[in-house]
């Protein structure tokens, strides 16, 4: 009877919401530390430029995403803020392109540790151009994480390389798209913010690929980039389950779990192994992250 019992309990939990949005957001975090081991085997081993892969990987969820837009329709794109839409998705390609430039020159591990630098330049983006409130607690977590970041970086040693702003570029990029999401969101429906950045996207990689000499990738790099792009689809879906699932503030801290996923991945594929340095500065980012969630969920009804 106790085993009974025990069995319904064990199903009960893994239909609960809560677990649920746990498992699809660490399942996500595998889907795009995969994703991060391909980018860098078609860039760092193959020689593939980090535009032609990014443009190729988008193209792939362009048209992976077409039935959606096809229902949803290009009406969706009536909008009184055009040069919004236009902006927030020119930095997201910004940041994307300057996220596998990154992995093209640096191990996995201190690229991933160090674009989770983005959440405290979310904090300084909306204090700057949002207006809002940030106390002596945020500010105090944003040194924090910004001190993590600078003992990954490490610019005192000789190891340095000018290669490893890259990933630090995209966390910039993509905090401005975070900031200017917040922004549109409060104004245009969800389906206007996600269409514009689907049709957009592809075409302006299009531009930042043919700027940099375009090339056309070999058979396994055409397979590696589709692969990449449906991996990077199916990741985009489980995050927005894991959300619809539970509340952002006990959904987020699951993410942080990418860290050693993709250490893992790095370490396996090519042998990377990250110093004991990597591990302090991801402890103090983490911890800074944990804590400006926290803060933000206790402020919010």
């Amino acid at each position: 009877m106790n085993q009974i019992s025990q069995s319904a309990a064990n199903a009960s939990l893994l239909r609960s919401p809560a677990f649920l949005a746990a498992f699809f957001m660490i399942l996500a975090g595998a889907f795009f530390a995969l994703v991060n081991v391909t980018t860098q085997y078609l860039t760092m081993r193959l020689g593939l430029s980090s535009p032609v892969v990014v443009f190729g990987q988008y193209l792939v969820a362009l048209i992976l995403s077409l039935p959606w837009l096809m229902k949803v329709g290009l009406g969706a794109m009536k909008t009184a803020h055009p040069g919004l839409h236009s902006l927030r998705v020119l930095f997201a390609a910004l940041g994307v392109q300057a996220w596998v430039a990154g992995l093209a020159h640096v191990p996995i591990w201190q690229a991933i540790a160090l674009i989770m630098t983005s959440p405290f330049f979310v904090t300084l983006g909306a204090k700057l151009f949002l207006g809002e409130t940030i106390g002596l607690h945020r500010v105090g977590a944003t040194l924090v994480g910004f001190i993590g970041g600078m003992i990954i970086l490490a610019p005192w040693s000789d190891a340095f390389t000018l290669h490893a702003l890259w990933p630090v570029v995209a966390a910039i990029f993509w905090a401005a798209t975070s900031v200017l999401t917040k922004q549109l969101t409060g104004k245009e429906a969800p389906e206007t913010v996600t269409v514009y950045l689907l049709v957009l996207m592809t075409p302006i990689n299009g531009i930042l690929a043919w700027g940099g000499g375009f090339e056309t990738p070999s058979g396994i790099m055409i397979t590696l980039i589709i692969g990449s792009g449906l991996l990077t689809m199916l990741a985009q879906l489980l995050i927005a389950k894991a959300y619809a699932k539970a509340d952002a503030a006990y959904v987020q801290p699951f993410d942080h779990l990418k860290l050693p996923l993709n250490v893992l991945g790095g370490w396996l594929a090519f042998g990377f192994a990250p110093p004991g340095q990597l591990w302090l500065g991801a402890a103090l980012i983490v911890a800074a992250s944990l804590y400006i969630i926290h803060r933000e969920a206790r402020s919010r009804p």
